[in-house]
């Protein structure tokens, strides 16, 4: 039978079949998730109170389009705004959709163009989010590169202090790197360009499509720092794997986003709102805690048992965003550890990335972390 299905995806030899909690059914065989969706389904899969929402909206309707009011969709925005601090929301579909959004905003509020990134960022594939994203192999094949981007290396206060003047519109950041291969920002780098941004009129957008809805223990990474930003970009969890993505900004850009400068068909639709307003609803210090436990144990359990391996450069990460950096590579381990019913990521060419519900059991994580260390062991010896 031919495959219709362009051939953007490496595909593993894999079936999804249904999903619960941290548990996917793929030919047949039950797998632990170590990876929810990428870093999408935080609540576990089939959470009751999404499953439950996104159901009883779909008796009423799927879509009407934005020229109508949404109850949904302000409920929405005012969770947000709530727990981002921050003061406009616009939705989404996607993670690149809503630094599409936070570009031209940047643009348009400023007056300028100039927009600093940081090198192994990642911020999308659409050709704004792309040309964003300080990762080449991104961009290659495409064409010229919309322009107006430039990329400095992450946690180098000297290069950034370099490249940004006067005509710089905005800082694109994101505060734990993920594709990028789990890299966090140092506080002191993280103030420092806030401080570098205000000093030059230019606005700072941190990208939280990853490591935002409680991921690292926070609502956002930002506020661990914390940092004060101008914008702030989130997808992924926000909906327990529903496509949303949204952007919040500060009410001084809200004239900058007024009627017809921007818009979306599908973004915000109520389907989607009520998928986002029952994950939001999850999101409190209980979960928070409970993830910088779980992460705590998991960091704790690698370092200890693989401290010591020479084929292990690296562990580090932040609440449930782990990335273990080896001298092997990353497929392998991936791979391998399918074969004993676990699933994982990886993060580049050597780095493993592990990124669990936020809910999973604590001895259903310790079991498949245990695993994971035997296999690199066993991969390394």
């Amino acid at each position: 039978m031919q495959n219709h299905l362009f051939n953007t995806y490496k595909r593993w030899d894999l079936t999804f079949e249904k999903a619960f909690d941290s548990t996917i059914i793929a030919n047949g065989q039950p797998y632990l998730d170590l990876m929810s969706g990428i870093g999408t389904v935080n609540l576990g899969h089939n959470h009751q109170g999404v499953t439950d929402a996104i159901q009883e909206q779909l008796q009423k309707g799927m879509h009407g389009s934005n020229l109508f009011h949404y109850e949904l969709q302000q409920q929405a925005a005012d969770k947000l705004a709530s727990l981002s601090g921050l003061d406009y929301v616009f939705f989404a579909n996607s993670g690149a959709e809503a630094n599409e959004a936070a570009i031209k905003l940047a643009r348009k509020a400023t007056g300028k163009h100039e927009i600093i990134t940081c090198e192994q960022s990642f911020h999308g594939r659409t050709y704004g989010g792309m040309a964003a994203t300080g990762q080449e192999k991104v961009r290659l094949g495409f064409g010229p590169n919309l322009p107006g981007f430039s990329y400095v290396p992450f946690n180098d206060v000297e290069a950034m202090k370099a490249k940004i003047t006067e005509d710089t519109a905005a800082i694109m950041i994101e505060i734990v790197q993920g594709e990028g291969g789990v890299h966090e920002g140092i506080t002191e780098y993280l103030q420092a360009i806030e401080r570098m941004a205000k000093d030059v009129g230019a606005l700072l957008i941190i990208d939280e499509i990853q490591t935002g809805n409680g991921r690292v223990g926070a609502a956002f990474a930002y506020q661990q720092i914390p940092l004060s930003p101008d914008i702030v970009t989130t997808a992924k969890g926000v909906a327990n794997g529903f496509p949303v993505g949204a952007m919040i900004g500060k009410k001084e850009l809200a004239d900058s986003f007024s009627y017809g400068s921007h818009g979306s068909t599908f973004g915000g639709n109520p389907l989607a709102m009520a998928a986002v307003n029952a994950t939001l609803n999850e999101m409190n210090d209980h979960l928070f805690e409970s993830v910088k436990e779980k992460g705590d144990l998991t960091l704790s359990l690698l370092k200890k048992r693989l401290g010591q391996n020479d084929a292990v450069k690296e562990i580090r990460g932040k609440g449930l965003m782990i990335g273990i950096e080896l001298d092997i590579k990353s497929s392998d381990v991936v791979l391998e550890l399918q074969k004993k019913n676990i699933l994982a990521l990886q993060a580049g060419e050597y780095v493993v990335r592990l990124l669990p519900p936020l809910t999973i059991d604590s001895t259903m994580l310790e079991e498949g972390i245990q695993t994971v260390i035997q296999t690199i062991q066993e991969l390394s010896a």
